[in-house]
């Protein structure tokens, strides 16, 4: 897209970029206008207050701006302005201060927000602005769902735009001298200067972020990639504007045609590159934060609030602790809390992963972004805002991205020593080529240390780790991982042992029934799902499903009556039915010796047993157990190729314990622990020389969690459960385990990867620059291409690291 007046300009009326209507993003219809999207953030809040949007107010001339045809926009102090002409946007740029008046005042941050930086995690502070040590644009620590492009890659987007055409016309200028296109003879070697002066100074003016990036790692003391940037490409445009306006000053030898010899192409083509990394770099940081954005989207954006007997809908952040909140059927639960009137059933997949209803009356917790199902019910507050258990999961993904795994030190190690190592190895090559090198020795001299500083730029040993982390923590939410930070994925990669829970890890946590021992085993299940309908005993909702699954004609039961711990008893077509246990029969007379022998094997495979009798006959039992998953048995097998050796640890009885480690394959089991049995079994491993990973999800599991090398919680878990692990998994199963020990190993070794050719690339790439090749091959780098080697590096990082994005879990 241009600026030209006689072209038709798609804008995306939140964020201000252009769009592409055939590229197929998101789109809204408001009064029968079709208004097009960046991203579905931005329609979303366009969605919310349509006419927040639709226009905005030229501060030059007052009048209205159709923001979704803008031609003419700008940014003042991080508001987006926009115009009606060239003109007015030309005054306004002229002298903002004049109009700033007209410009909208910027939104005062959430209370509370905290701004980071991606490079350098312990910056910490409570307003927008850059990184001290690296000068980078700092960020929120925690995203927002309707949250845009980031303003910084929109920015340097448009930057390169405009600088890559100038940079690629002083590079073919330059080049085509060389390729025996005398350019220079045509329009005469001085004027030739000038023209490069003219098309490279506006390259590095736009670029003037490098340089006060550069500029604030001297004055930090934080030397790193943007001190090498800034000195190298500075060096090289100072030195050929001196060239230009004072070509005397240099020996004759190092003129040509009276005019010494002009690097404004170095400085103009390494820009660019840098800023093409950027860009990537910010492109692939922006991809990291769609599994942060897909996770807050599972919140309702408004509430339905009581007060004083009437029902209002209120956005979202206004809701505080202690508000009741109606939630009708449908609807999603808006923030934490417990039911103060009504009953239901909620669909906690989303957080969970088990995809039956959870049944909730008064007093039960609910949490914000699952599924109301059934009935319409009234919650109170408990957690609001950054304090719901699904804001805590987000925060946890974006800290796990800005932090830094233990491997990592190594390199920060190095990268202190290395910039002021490269410093020197500039100067040095400098003097030795001007002292021993080949007329023109100054001109050598000054090509070489340019070299150095820029391909020697640590920005690939920088992004080394970072990207993979990003990455990876990325990846790991869209598969249900949730990594608190880089080090417990480090950890992770080197466990050998893995504690885990039965019930909601190995099996399905619900019980199901698995065996019907009858002459008519559709009767039996139609006569107790018939009783099992009124009642609210756990093991009901097996019966009836059981039941529904074979599409049994349902019936009705009548006198129905609970007994305690025994079962129930009613009427249905006028008789009397009877499910229970053994005592319950017994009560009412019943004999079921010819069924004890079956019931004890049931029982031996760690499943209940319940009879079933009509009258005063036995018709025959069901066998009902929580169900081992699935998906139990590959996953153990994939941990145990992983290299894990796998310890059972439950609270259960030693029967059921062991029946699912034998059809599981688990090594050891230990049953009928206590939560400090749990963490003496990992302590003590520990002290064998094990390095233990302990998956558990509750409150029970945390003092074992946090004993274990690395914590695992399944589920969203109790909350101490989650506090205590360094991973969480949103799918409570153990085939996530796997997941996370393959992108844990996966990480690792990607990491590996890129610390391995960032090292032996620099390693390489001094003594080249500086000319090492010279006196056999007559071989010294140009600027150019030590700037282009230095960006094919941090590019090969960055792709490197993006391979995890399709790593095999």
């Amino acid at each position: 897209m241009t600026n030209d007046d006689t072209e038709t300009l798609v804008r995306d009326p939140v964020c201000g970029m252009t769009v592409d209507p055939s590229a197929g993003k998101p789109t809204a219809e408001v009064d029968g206008r079709t208004y097009h999207f960046c991203c579905d953030g931005c329609r979303k809040k366009f969605e919310a207050d349509p006419d927040a949007y639709r226009t905005a107010k030229d501060p030059v001339c007052g009048m209205d701006v159709d923001r979704g045809t803008a031609k003419h926009m700008t940014k003042h102090e991080g508001q987006k302005v926009y115009f009606c002409s060239a003109g007015c946007k030309s005054k306004f740029e002229a002298d903002p201060d004049k109009y700033a008046d007209g410009v909208p005042k910027p939104e005062p941050a959430p209370e509370g927000a905290i701004y980071t930086c991606p490079m350098h995690p312990e910056i910490r502070q409570d307003h927008p602005g850059d990184c001290p040590k690296c000068g980078m644009a700092l960020e929120p620590e925690t995203p927002s769902a309707d949250s845009g492009p980031n303003p910084e890659y929109v920015d340097f987007k448009r930057r390169l735009w405009i600088t890559a055409p100038l940079a690629l016309a002083v590079f073919i200028l330059e080049m085509g001298s060389h390729l025996g296109l005398p350019f220079a003879d045509w329009i005469g070697h001085t004027a030739f200067g000038w023209l490069q002066f003219a098309l490279a100074t506006p390259v590095v003016l736009i670029c003037y972020p490098f340089f006060k990036r550069g500029w604030a790692s001297v004055v930090n003391r934080s030397p790193n990639m943007w001190t090498l940037i800034a000195l190298g490409t500075g060096a090289a445009y100072l030195f050929s504007i001196v060239a230009l306006i004072a070509p005397g000053i240099f020996p004759e030898a190092m003129r040509d045609h009276g005019t010494p010899p002009v690097y404004f192409e170095a400085a103009a083509v390494i820009l660019v590159l840098v800023l093409v990394g950027q860009v990537l770099e910010l492109a692939a940081r922006e991809r990291t934060g769609d599994a942060i954005r897909a996770l807050m989207d599972l919140a309702p954006k408004t509430a339905r609030r009581v007060r004083d007997g009437k029902d209002e809908d209120v956005p979202l952040d206004e809701i505080r602790t202690g508000d009741l909140l109606r939630v009708r059927p449908g609807e999603h639960v808006p923030v934490d809390g417990h039911l103060t009137e009504g009953r239901t059933s909620i669909d906690e997949s989303m957080l969970t992963g088990e995809p039956v209803p959870v049944e909730k009356t008064e007093g039960d917790s609910v949490t914000g972004g699952t599924l109301n199902k059934s009935g319409s019910f009234v919650m109170a507050a408990e957690a609001v805002g950054e304090n719901t258990t699904l804001s805590r999961i987000v925060g946890m993904v974006a800290k796990a991205q800005r932090s830094r795994a233990p491997i990592q030190a190594m390199a920060d190690r190095v990268a202190n020593y290395f910039v002021p190592a490269v410093v020197g190895a500039a100067v040095l090559a400098f003097i030795l080529w001007a002292i021993l090198g080949p007329d023109p020795a100054l001109s050598y001299a000054f090509v070489a240390a340019v070299s150095v500083l820029i391909i020697a730029c640590p920005c690939a040993l920088g992004l080394a780790t970072p990207m993979s982390i990003m990455v990876a923590s990325g990846r790991g939410a869209h598969e249900g991982v949730l990594i608190r930070d880089a080090e417990a994925l480090e950890r992770f990669a080197s466990v050998d042992v893995l504690v885990v829970d039965k019930t909601g890890t190995l099996t399905e946590g619900k019980p199901r029934v698995t065996d019907v021992e009858a002459e008519d085993e559709a009767e039996l299940l139609t006569l107790a799902a018939a009783l099992e309908r009124g009642s609210e005993h756990p093991l009901a909702e097996a019966i009836l499903e059981a039941a529904s699954e074979r599409e049994l004609k349902s019936k009705d039961a009548t006198d129905f009556d609970a007994i305690a711990g025994q079962g129930v008893t009613g009427q249905v077509d006028g008789t009397r039915i009877a499910l229970g246990n053994r005592k319950l029969m017994d009560s009412l007379g019943i004999d079921v010796d010819q069924l004890s022998d079956k019931a004890e094997t049931f029982r031996d495979q760690a499943k209940s047993v319940m009879f079933v009798a009509r009258g005063d006959h036995a018709l025959g039992l069901i066998a009902v157990a929580d169900a081992v998953k699935e998906s139990a048995a590959d996953a153990i097998r994939g941990l145990h190729e992983s290299g894990l050796r796998i310890v059972m640890a439950t609270g259960d009885a030693e029967t059921t314990a062991k029946a699912v480690a034998r059809e599981l394959g688990i090594d050891e089991v230990h049953a009928g622990l206590s939560p400090e049995d749990k963490q003496t079994l990992v302590e003590d491993l520990s002290k064998d020389g094990s390095k233990v990973a302990m998956a558990g999800d509750g409150v029970n599991d945390a003092p074992a969690l946090a004993a274990s090398t690395v914590g695992i919680a399944m589920g969203t878990g109790a909350d101490v459960a989650v506090e205590s692990a360094g991973i969480t998994l949103v799918q409570g199963d153990i085939t996530g385990i796997l997941r996370a020990r393959k992108l844990a190993t996966a990480t690792m070794r990607n990491i590996r990867q890129n610390l391995f050719f960032a090292f032996v690339y620099n390693t390489a790439g001094v003594p080249l620059a500086a000319g090492i090749l010279y006196p056999v091959f007559g071989l010294l780098l140009s600027p150019v291409v030590a700037a282009a080697a230095m960006s094919l590096s941090s590019v090969s990082v960055i792709g490197n690291a993006l391979r995890l994005r399709a790593a095999r879990l």
